[in-house]
């Protein structure tokens, strides 16, 4: 089962809403009546709940949830905002209603796992790996149980050797059997094991790495475990503070197995998923600065801006992951709308002397979404010399498109033709491209090919249809332009530039009525300087002025 997969599988905890209650309090079906204090708090409960402040709200479902402790609906309310809190005790006592109901969420198994695994509670792990293996995150336990089995003292290959399963399954128990033959003190054939998965895994991703440098560390050989992150980028500072390593055991590997999977969903719609499986693998791990990251990340995604900075806040400035808990604290301010703050922390942070290609692009993009298109530019050219390159065809159209919308046209064309040449096959920059040539009306028949070159690719996209009519209008060809345009307002209705263009073609071509109508349509959702421009086409037709 892939990460994506994971979260298609299983809503009820990757993409889990609040589900609207019957009435607007709390009540079990036939119970006392709920306090006036409890339902004043449970009122500010959804009211926090609803602006993001979760431990506030976490707060408030408690009450609730001890005045109708059988109340499924409070309980998952009270289990989703408990695991964003890190409340532990309310979180499982929700859980248990929510079981009792039969209503209980795939990854409670997760949390009642960590809890018992915490408490070193053997009755409550067994329960809590039979209730995984029922649901779709069965693919976990004999990565669990394999750790289990190393704290026994027994045997912790047995169960990973020759896994089936999905490609996930089998990805995680590779890269599990490398890491416990580390722990199991076998380096050489664990770093043998590892070769193969770090090779696949590339730059991208280093927490595999870290992993096994971590435990080549603990078990005393210190000199291969920097020797692991010695060519890898990015990691100097971890290579730096590696210190005595990590001593292995159950509690870091399920920790090591949670943030993996928090990691292959980070990029989806999975935010509760991800703040459960961040706040388990601190509870068994908390001096995991990583796991902050992906915490903060998710918190932040859901709205619970506070809180994400409050955790990152918890990671040192000595920590090897400081860098990476600033870049998290700037996206977080930008989340939280506090652009002004963002900008200014981005500034300091991308001219610090260990910044990086990313950085710099980070900065300019907060610019260019402030409207700060000059200083957008500068950021991005700034963040191409740093890479060392021509920057890529990404860092150059976005250096263009900056440069283009400062007004400096004559210097983003040929920016923006280098992004093109660093990416012939690619439809972002032909597309803008061709239609910025359009918008400044010069070199028509070169921007007709890169729009016709981008429709290729993307024949479904009605802003490039509407781009490539409009050349064909400027150049004389209305007949070429009027069913591109046509096709395009059709499949996108309420867009106001292409109802304008088609308006216009109409109106040269005579038929008024119908200039008239899409000019109309355009004039719904036109910003204020179009809507000046069209309401004067609607009283007098297209002049040179409009």
């Amino acid at each position: 089962m892939g990460a994506a997969a994971i979260v298609a599988a299983a809503p009820a905890y990757a993409q889990q809403k609040p589900a609207p209650a019957a009435s607007p309090t709390p009540a079990a079906a036939e119970g006392p009546a709920i306090d006036p204090d409890d339902l004043t708090a449970y009122v500010r409960a959804r009211a926090a709940d609803a602006r993001g402040a979760a431990d506030t709200a976490a707060a408030g479902y408690a009450l609730a949830l001890r005045d109708v402790p059988d109340d499924a609906d409070v309980a998952r309310l009270a289990y989703r905002q408990a695991m964003a809190a890190g409340d532990f005790a309310l979180a499982s006592k929700a859980s248990d209603v929510l079981a009792r109901a039969g209503a209980a969420p795939p990854d409670a198994g997760i949390l009642d796992f960590a809890v018992a695994l915490h408490a070193n509670d053997g009755r409550a792990i067994e329960a809590a790996l039979s209730r995984l293996r029922r649901g779709p995150l069965d693919f976990m336990v004999p990565v669990l149980t394999a750790w289990l089995a190393l704290d026994r003292g027994a045997d912790p290959l047995a169960g990973l050797e020759g896994r089936s399963g999905g490609a996930l399954a089998r990805r995680y128990a590779a890269e599990h059997r490398a890491l416990l033959l580390i722990a199991l003190g076998r380096a050489n054939e664990g770093l043998a094991a590892l070769g193969p998965l770090l090779a696949l895994d590339g730059d991208e991703r280093q927490d595999l790495r870290i992993d096994a440098a971590l435990l080549l560390a603990g078990t005393g050989k210190r000199d291969a475990a920097r020797g692991l992150l010695g060519g890898a980028p990015g990691l100097a500072p971890l290579r730096d503070k590696l210190g005595k390593g990590t001593t292995p055991s159950a509690a870091f590997g399920t920790a090591r197995l949670l943030l993996s999977l928090a990691a292959d969903i980070a990029q989806e719609d999975a935010s509760p998923l991800s703040i459960l499986l961040t706040r388990c693998a601190l509870l068994l791990d908390p001096e995991d600065d990583r796991a902050r990251l992906f915490l903060a990340e998710a918190l932040s995604r859901s709205g619970a801006d506070r809180l994400a900075l409050d955790v990152l806040a918890q990671v040192k400035p000595t920590s090897p992951y400081a860098r990476g808990a600033e870049a998290g604290r700037i996206a977080a301010l930008r989340r939280a709308g506090q652009m002004d703050e963002a900008i200014a922390k981005a500034k300091v942070f991308a001219r610090d002397r260990g910044a990086t290609a990313a950085d710099l692009q980070s900065y300019g993009d907060l610019l260019s979404g402030a409207g700060q298109f000059a200083a957008a530019a500068d950021a991005y050219a700034g963040a191409i010399r740093r890479d060392g390159g021509d920057g890529g065809w990404q860092l150059n159209l976005l250096r263009g498109t900056a440069l283009d919308r400062a007004g400096r046209w004559r210097e983003a064309l040929p920016v923006l033709r280098r992004a093109v040449e660093l990416a012939p096959d690619r439809v972002e920059p032909l597309s803008y491209l061709g239609a910025a040539q359009v918008e400044h009306r010069e070199n028509l028949p070169e921007a007709q090919a890169l729009l016709e070159r981008a429709k290729k690719l993307r024949p479904n996209d009605s802003a490039i249809a509407d781009s490539l009519a409009w050349a064909y209008y400027l150049g004389g060809d209305t007949a070429k332009a009027l069913p591109l345009l046509e096709a395009a307002a059709k499949s996108d209705p309420g867009g106001s530039q292409v109802n304008e263009h088609l308006g216009d073609v109409y109106w040269q071509l005579g038929r008024r009525y119908e200039a008239r109508y899409a000019w109309r349509a355009a004039a719904i959702y036109a910003d204020a300087g179009a809507a000046t421009r069209i309401a004067g086409k609607l009283e007098g037709g297209p002049t040179g002025a409009n």
